[in-house]
């Protein structure tokens, strides 16, 4: 067993697993630790609630299944944090926002059940772009969350990344080892990349939506954040599965990712987009993004250009589809059946949705309800949201094509490192900017994955993506695990628990 409880926090999924199950330490042991370094790490205002009491729980649970000689589970005695989009039974779940504070679902969503029925326990329930909607981490109506890294020669605090901003922090931060995220965007991708973590959007339909609270339904999907590609498969394996409870759920057999990883890429293609190399990109991306290339063509791939030519009206579509799917969802908070409920002195109900809302949804929520109603309203539906979705196809048509001729395509995950909390608020078109790469992925619901590379000269971590054929996150696994291998990415924040 490690020396000290601290040492227990420096592993990840796959060695507290192993641990575990070979005896080396107790899931009880593993659980304290991270809940001690939670309750330290206070400062980086992560987690929305927290809850060790579940994380032990999970944990005597695991341990009391070893006594007998049971099977742990995928994830046996792996404590984890939960972003609070997921619904989890007894626990509040505010998707980051005032109109849903207070709210204990009586359900526990897919996802976050499949993790517990694999033995894993939660430490709390993190904090995030509220609805999922930002790319900082600074739309939260519990407060920004802090990254662990710094600028080097400044004490500015950082963005982490959004939405999944809590998550990336947490595993970064080393008080989690792993987490889940959600990915509409980019909410995976780009906070991995900014905190120097893997994180992965499976296949759109892998992981089951039921009990996640909704931002754009036909872009949202879950999936793990961790500190490695091996922890990122395992966690995946646990999460990913057939529910009929969700209508666009993948009536698949879950692949065992972990056991086929495998980094050697002979004769595969790697595809480099063109249409990626964009004005503005930091140079430090583009130098990280021709090492990726080195990196994979000494794992054995031939390296080929492609053109994913709609790529530059990707953004501005996302910009509309998805605002206008959160514009129907969002709809549902009326104050009327659960969460908070604003009622004037004599009042009526549209007075009352009216104040509700006003007072429960912040700034950027209602930006982007504005957004979406109108460009669904009568005179701007086919304006806007109707060439919005035929882009969408012929983004989705540009990666059916470029597959004849590659089996995985690298790109950069961001335009630019981290950023100072603060610096972008005046500017939401910078700060959408920030999903560039990533956006065109989700468009077309398929895996994609956020590798760490190298650091800057400012001392920030900066990742590489890998996009991969629907169906094969297997393929963007294994380029993820070759990149790891070669690029040795061992750097850490200056301060973690």
């Amino acid at each position: 067993m490690p020396e000290t409880a601290n040492e227990l926090t420096k592993l990840g999924v796959k060695e507290i697993r192993d641990g575990v199950a070979g005896g080396d330490f107790t899931a009880r042991e593993v659980a304290e630790s991270f809940n001690a370094a939670v309750a330290a790490a206070a400062e980086l205002n992560a987690f929305i609630v927290t809850t060790p009491d579940h994380a032990l729980a999970a944990a005597d649970a695991v341990d009391a299944k070893r006594a007998k000689g049971e099977d742990l589970g995928k994830m046996g005695g792996v404590p984890i944090g939960m972003k609070d989009l997921f619904a989890t039974h007894g626990v509040q779940t505010t998707a980051a926002s005032h109109i849903l504070e207070g709210f204990k679902p009586q359900y526990e969503s897919t996802v976050s059940q499949n993790l517990w029925d694999a033995g894993a326990g939660m430490l709390g329930k993190l904090n995030l772009d509220q609805f999922a909607m930002g790319s900082s981490n600074e739309t939260s109506y519990f407060g920004n969350v802090n990254s662990p890294w710094k600028k080097d020669g400044t004490n500015a605090a950082m963005s982490p990344g959004g939405s999944s901003g809590g998550s990336s922090s947490a595993v970064a931060a080393r008080i989690a080892p792993a987490a889940t995220g959600t990915d509409t965007g980019g909410s995976i991708r780009q906070p991995a990349a900014f905190t120097g973590i893997c994180g992965i959007k499976p296949t759109y339909g892998r992981c089951s939506r039921w009990g996640v609270v909704a931002f754009a339904s036909s872009l949202d999907q879950a999936g793990p954040m961790a500190r490695s590609v091996e922890d990122c498969a395992i966690m995946l394996e646990a999460m990913a599965g057939f529910d009929p409870k969700d209508a666009t759920s993948l009536q698949m057999d879950v692949p065992n990712w972990e056991a086929a990883l495998d980094a050697d890429l002979k004769g595969k293609k790697i595809g480099i987009p063109k249409e990626y190399r964009m004005d503005g990109t930091d140079q430090a991306i583009l130098d990280s993004w021709e090492q990726g290339k080195a990196w994979l063509r000494d794992a054995g791939a031939e390296i080929v250009d492609i053109s994913l030519p709609h790529t530059k009206y990707a953004l501005p579509a996302y910009y509309i589809i998805a605002p206008a799917e959160a514009s129907s969802n969002l709809a549902r908070y009326d104050g009327v059946r659960y969460g908070l409920r604003d009622l004037p002195d004599g009042a009526g109900l549209q007075d009352m949705y009216a104040a509700t809302r006003a007072a429960g949804f912040g700034d950027e929520v209602k930006r982007r309800v504005l957004i979406g109603t109108y460009v669904l309203s009568a005179g701007f539906y086919d304006a806007y949201y109707t060439q919005a979705q035929k882009i969408r196809t012929l983004v989705a048509q540009d990666f059916e094509n470029a597959w004849a001729e590659c089996d995985v395509i690298l790109a950069p995950t961001t335009p630019t490192a981290s950023f100072p909390l603060g610096s972008l608020n005046e500017d939401p078109l910078t700060m959408y900017l920030n999903d560039v790469f990533a956006v065109p992925a989700s468009l077309a619901g398929l895996p994609a994955m956020s590798v760490p590379a190298t650091i800057n000269e400012d001392g920030l971590p900066l990742g590489l993506q890998l996009v991969g054929k629907p169906f094969d996150e297997q393929g963007v696994l294994n380029a993820g695990l070759a990149i790891q291998q070669r690029a040795g990415f061992e750097a850490k924040p200056e301060k973690w628990w």
